[in-house]
């Protein structure tokens, strides 16, 4: 049975997103198992103009709480109901979205073969359905997915609707790109971005685009890559698209687990968690996607690191505002976040930004609280010897409702540290960057711009600036770092 202060929750939740997630929020905790929403097909997609609300179908807990659920008056929820508001604006400002056809897919029985080792080590992790998941598989089944549900690490009670349907939240699979000239009219020097390069080739993506669609499927450097942004964890995250021979298409599934990103795939359906790059549900289940590094920095480092960089272009295909944060506010929020249901970890506010890195089985958390005043951390994760740089300016893309008038946050960067056979030691010296075994001078990228190494390069390091929530629920065994000592 439902505490009062969860179902008010959910209540509104439901209210606020027009019943998009009445199906899931409403039966759980109920005595009835829980159903995914089924929609009804549509022949063909309805206009934005006349799109009309998912009829949802569920256990007959949440139909009875649906008639409790009255959607409010257009003028909103009541005053001070914070998470439904930061939903009715993400929703508002993708657009009426209504009920969208899937992109076009190709899942099969057996459309790609997996390595029977792998198959072998995921067998022992692979859950048997319960009662309450047959019947949120069979909901998922009947709007169209065709992911093998039999093969989850996961109980589908982890898994909620977001509000939007699949791809409701477009990712971009035909990116254009700019150059500076013409960027730097539509995104701030302090803005932040993703700093990616491959083979040579080096782009940047806004945050202001990625959060409206939080995945570009690209090829940079002749690798196909799949650049994603999950804004409720604020976690940035770039994958190899290819796998086992094949290329995916990776899309917005719709749904979140510990408040973040689920993606699908175009060829398997298999459903991915976007923090960690783990096949969650589907026919690649306990597969990881191969991470590539790259760095949320600050437009202006982006434009000085790379002077022939490209920009990801507004040019979308889109109506977007991009520049304005549906999300205003949201990394100062108190609490439980939006959506996560999770283990609350109280070493660290929940949306304390941390530079988190996973190396040779140890994870390692180091708070942007500590590297404000430290600006280099020298320390060693899972017997690799790492470097974290701090760097100031980064404006919040989740602080003010206009990004680039959002207050400064930083950005945190993590490399390896020895070059050529060579440990080095950082420190900050005059504002720079500086290795204490040859005085070279390095930026924020990792390149040494003066001195006996200029010209060399630290070695790239997979890491993330998320939000301490997030990181702690998938990696609660995280080491977090404080000056002086470790906890």
């Amino acid at each position: 049975m439902k505490t009062p202060i969860h179902l008010t929750r959910r209540r509104l939740l439901a209210a606020v997103l027009g019943g998009a997630l009445l199906g899931v929020l409403a039966a759980c905790g109920e005595d009835a198992p829980p159903a995914a929403p089924t929609v009804e097909s549509t022949a063909s997609p309805p206009s934005a103009s006349t799109a009309a609300p998912a009829e949802v179908t569920s256990s007959p807990a949440a139909q009875a709480a649906a008639q409790a659920t009255e959607p409010p008056p257009a003028s909103g929820p009541p005053a001070g109901t914070r998470l439904p508001d930061i939903a009715a604006r993400v929703r508002q400002a993708q657009g009426d979205v209504g009920i969208l056809p899937p992109a076009p897919a190709t899942a099969s029985d057996s459309p790609i073969e997996v390595p029977a080792d792998l198959l072998a080590a995921r067998a022992d992790r692979l859950i048997t359905l319960s009662d309450r998941d047959q019947l949120s598989a069979t909901a998922w089944r009947n709007i169209g997915w065709k992911t093998d549900f039999d093969s989850s690490l996961v109980h589908f009670d982890e898994i909620f609707s977001g509000g939007v349907p699949r791809d409701g939240i477009p990712p971009i699979d035909e990116p254009k790109f700019t150059d500076f000239a013409e960027a730097v009219q539509f995104v701030a020097g302090r803005e932040p971005v993703v700093a990616l390069r491959v083979n040579g080739e080096a782009r940047a993506y806004p945050l202001q685009i990625l959060t409206y669609h939080e995945i570009v499927n690209d090829v940079i450097g002749g690798r196909p890559v799949a650049v994603t942004f999950c804004p409720l964890c604020n976690s940035s995250v770039v994958f190899d698209r290819e796998i086992f021979g094949s290329v995916l298409r990776f899309g917005v599934s719709g749904n979140l687990r510990n408040s973040d990103l689920i993606m699908w795939d175009d060829v398997t359906e298999t459903w991915w968690q976007q923090l960690t790059g783990e096949g969650l549900v589907g026919h690649l289940a306990g597969v990881t996607l191969n991470f590539v590094p790259s760095q949320l920095i600050a437009f202006d480092e982006f434009k000085a690191a790379f002077p022939d960089g490209q920009v990801l272009s507004r040019d979308t295909g889109f109506p977007r505002p991009y520049g304005r944060n549906p999300y205003s506010g949201y990394d100062t929020t108190e609490g439980r976040p939006f959506l996560f249901q999770g283990r609350m970890d109280d070493r660290l506010r929940a949306t304390e930004r941390v530079v988190a890195v996973d190396v040779g089985g140890e994870s390692a958390a180091y708070p942007f609280t500590e590297l404000s005043t430290q600006r280099v951390v020298n320390d060693e994760v899972g017997g690799e010897k790492i470097v974290v740089f701090w760097t100031p300016e980064t404006a919040s893309a989740l602080g003010s409702s206009a990004i680039a008038d959002a207050d400064a946050v930083g950005s945190g960067v993590a490399y390896g540290r020895v070059v050529d056979g060579r440990e080095l030691t950082f420190a900050v010296k005059d504002d720079a960057f500086t290795d204490q075994e040859t005085g070279s001078t390095w930026d924020v990228t990792g390149r040494a711009l003066s001195g006996e190494l200029a010209g060399a390069e630290l070695p790239p390091l997979v890491h993330a600036n998320h939000f301490w929530f997030a990181w702690a629920a998938f990696r609660p065994a995280t080491r977090v770092y404080t000056a002086g000592a470790n906890s």
